[in-house]
């Protein structure tokens, strides 16, 4: 296609994609619009590059590394004799970045109704946007530009230099000593990720727990598990970093720690600040996300935003299925579909792994709702007895009034994966009696302990 812009007149397209994250999952329903994809940075988003996927494939390693430590409860004779880091990180990005260029490659070339344009977008007005001088317009318009690591005003920082998640799985060698700053989901599994493969981790973190945000029952007994593994320096944020020969120095709490590598997972936020979205005239939180409703529809005509800019989540599931609600209204403005939030969970793949969806006990305390509390320990299952473990446990909590879950939190092994059919009864309404005692739980597979929470809850 021509470039317009240079006599005046921008390029004009039926929709603008701007992010090649979620918003490159274009139905085949809109293979005869003429439609632009913007991205600044790396094809294919934060997901397949730095976020879920390649953390994942390093979180297998280190769950392998860990287990091999721990055989003599199962009166077996293992053990680690450590990790060939550079050889995980070839293997992982190996995949990825050919996934990554395919993609770029197939988009750039491959689909002629497709344009990639690459560089950061700005709104002009409601309709235009500037790509680094390039004016392209469309009457549609998709903001899927996701979210990056913030960085905490930690004097020395800067100077001193750090990672985030968006380079520390591309480390050359396993740094002997990591610190991490931040004590939510990205700061455990890499904590996770790195104490399993044989580096020495100290964590600080602002509050004195970790995993704030979820479920009280959970987050304390992740504390207490992880904290075998890793240094936990909570309750403090460090007030100094500075480099020296020795390595980094962080202080805090009045102690210096000295590491090789320090990693900062203190949140992310959303790109919307660099779209000019003022111009546009879209409305933020005051967090920085896009306001929508659940069409995916932002205040302004023609404009869709999903993702990491326009929730809170941060989800890739959450943002594949938005883009699926946002592209679906697009094409069809009078039969709207409407993203559910009723039931979006989420998982920790850290160890222990983590599996929660809907309301914590605490949220359900304080938003005065009448339940009960079941709760079964992976020991109390047959299964629970093979693997010799004491800490693991499933939570489920039930509406009295309208006999509904409204929450479940699962640690410990499979916990992703065992969470499944809570989440389902969770979206469809299933009463937690039908979901006790109407279906079969094979015995004597780790369901069982979500069949048995389910059942004391009752």
């Amino acid at each position: 296609m021509s470039n317009d812009t240079e006599n005046g007149t921008p390029e004009t397209f039926d929709l603008i994609i701007i992010g090649s994250g979620s918003g490159n999952s274009i139905p085949e329903e809109l293979a005869d619009w003429k439609i632009a994809i913007v991205e600044r940075g790396t094809f294919g988003g934060t997901c397949l590059n730095v976020g879920c996927i390649p953390s994942k494939m390093f979180v297998l390693p280190a769950d392998k590394a860990v287990d091999a430590q721990h055989g003599a409860k199962l009166g077996i004779d293992t053990q680690f004799n450590g990790a060939d880091f550079g050889a995980i990180r070839d293997r992982v990005f190996g995949r990825i970045d050919d996934i990554s260029a395919g993609g770029r490659e197939y988009r750039a070339s491959g689909t002629p109704n497709v344009t990639l344009i690459e560089g950061t977008a700005g709104f002009i007005d409601d309709k235009t946007l500037d790509v680094e001088g390039r004016t392209i317009t469309a009457p549609k318009i998709l903001v899927a530009v996701g979210a990056r690591p913030v960085t905490p005003p930690i004097p020395g920082l800067v100077e001193t230099g750090f990672h985030t998640s968006d380079s520390i799985m591309r480390l050359d060698e396993l740094p002997p000593r990591l610190g991490i700053i931040g004590g939510g989901f990205i700061a455990v599994e890499m904590g996770h990720v790195f104490s399993g493969l044989g580096s020495q981790v100290t964590l600080f973190n602002r509050s004195n727990a970790l995993l704030r945000g979820f479920d009280t029952d959970i987050s304390e007994r992740f504390q207490e598990v992880f904290g075998e593994r890793v240094d936990l320096r909570l309750g403090h944020v460090p007030t100094k970093v500075e480099r020296t020969d020795e390595g980094i120095v962080i202080t805090s709490g009045g102690e210096q720690i000295v590491v090789d590598e320090l990693l900062v997972a203190t949140g992310r936020e959303p790109n919307s600040d660099l779209l000019n979205v003022d111009a546009a005239g879209l409305e933020c939180h005051h967090h920085g996300t896009i306001k929508v409703d659940d069409t995916m529809a932002t205040n302004v005509d023609g404009i869709w935003a999903i993702g990491d800019v326009a929730n809170s989540y941060q989800l890739k599931h959450l943002a594949n299925a938005e883009a699926k609600v946002a592209f679906w209204n697009m094409a069809h403005p009078d039969d709207p579909r409407h993203q559910s939030y009723k039931a979006v969970p989420s998982a920790v793949f850290s160890n222990p792994q983590i599996g929660t969806v809907g309301l914590t006990e605490q949220q359900a305390i304080d938003q005065g709702i009448p339940h009960k509390i079941g709760k079964r320990d992976y020991a109390g299952t047959a299964y629970g007895w093979a693997l010799v473990d004491e800490t693991s446990f499933a939570k489920v909590i039930v509406n009295t009034d309208t006999g509904l879950i409204i929450g479940a939190h699962i640690l410990g092994p499979q916990a992703a994966t065992l969470i499944q059919p809570i989440i389902q009864a969770m979206e469809f309404d299933t009463p937690a009696e039908r979901l006790a005692h109407d279906v079969f739980y094979i015995h004597p597979a780790l369901t069982e302990v979500v069949e048995n929470a389910l059942l004391e809850a009752l």
